[in-house]
């Protein structure tokens, strides 16, 4: 498992971004997107707290081909609040090694995407950290 967590913040980059809608959805182990069952696996919504503050634990996804290369694992985020544009986007991981033959990882506007995991504890606790920046409408 994986803590998936960050922070939400107004166009100023300063300013936290209360009740802002975070909604995230991935593949399972197998590379497999559930978008047949009512249950929806791997999909989840969160409103950011009154510091802008999001959480969720999940897995770490499993990847699929894309034509003959495989994409790398990969996190989807849809982050909608009042007064601001609507943003989605996805998450990586570092060190993935298909990350430099993905048409969409491997851009430069998406270094900033490849995040670190960072191991919390013992006990083998995960952490990923992805603070979102919205823009005005």
């Amino acid at each position: 498992m994986v803590e998936l967590k960050g922070v939400v913040y107004k166009s100023d980059c300063i300013t936290p971004l209360q009740n802002a809608l975070v909604e995230i959805w991935h593949c399972n182990t197998n590379g497999e997107y559930d978008n047949g069952s009512k249950k929806y696996n791997q999909r989840a919504k969160w409103f950011t707290d009154k510091n802008g503050e999001y959480s969720f634990r999940t897995i770490l996804p499993g990847k699929y081909l894309n034509g003959s290369d495989y994409r790398p694992a990969h996190i989807h985020f849809r982050i909608t609040a009042e007064n601001s544009k609507e943003l989605i986007s996805q998450i990586y991981f570092k060190g993935d090694p298909h990350i430099k033959n993905d048409p969409w990882a491997s851009k430069k506007k998406a270094e900033l995407r490849v995040l670190p995991i960072t191991l919390n504890d013992t006990k083998g606790n995960l952490t990923v950290k992805f603070d979102i920046y919205l823009a005005n409408k």
